[in-house]
Formats: C-alpha cells, structure tokens, sequence
C-alpha cells in the first residue's frame, strides 16, 4: 500500500494528524529503501576512495569554480 502525501492544507492536516492519534486512521510505513538507493547514498563516498589524491582535487577546484561563478 503506497503512502499517501501529506495535505499541504493546515486545516486538513491537522485533521489527519488528530486521525492519527486517534487511532481512526493509520499512516502506512515507508518500504525500506532498495538496494539501488542504497548504492546511491554510498556512491559519493565509494567514488572518493578510488579516486587519487590529484583527481579529487581536480573535482573539488571544478565544483567550487561552478559554485562561485557570477552567472549561476
């Protein structure tokens, strides 16, 4: 059972949030992530390990001049 959004109406969610207390409604679980998402958070880190010292700094210097140009 997928879960459902949140209402971005106060009114409604706070008519949700006091269903939920209340025990007439319940609010379905997240799946635990897949196995691609978990590969995903770890990517940036697994990449920086085999990357050498020079190629990080290369990356670095790239992200921070694309961070700090004018136009962006």
């Amino acid at each position: 059972m997928p879960m459902k959004k949140r209402p971005r109406d106060p009114n409604q969610l706070a008519h949700m949030i006091v269903a939920l207390a209340t025990g007439e409604t319940t609010e379905a679980l997240p799946k635990s992530p897949s196995a691609a998402a978990e590969l995903g958070r770890k990517g940036g880190l697994a990449r920086a390990k085999k990357m050498t010292k020079k190629q990080r700094v290369a990356v670095a210097k790239k992200a921070a001049k694309t961070r700090w140009r004018e136009d962006a």
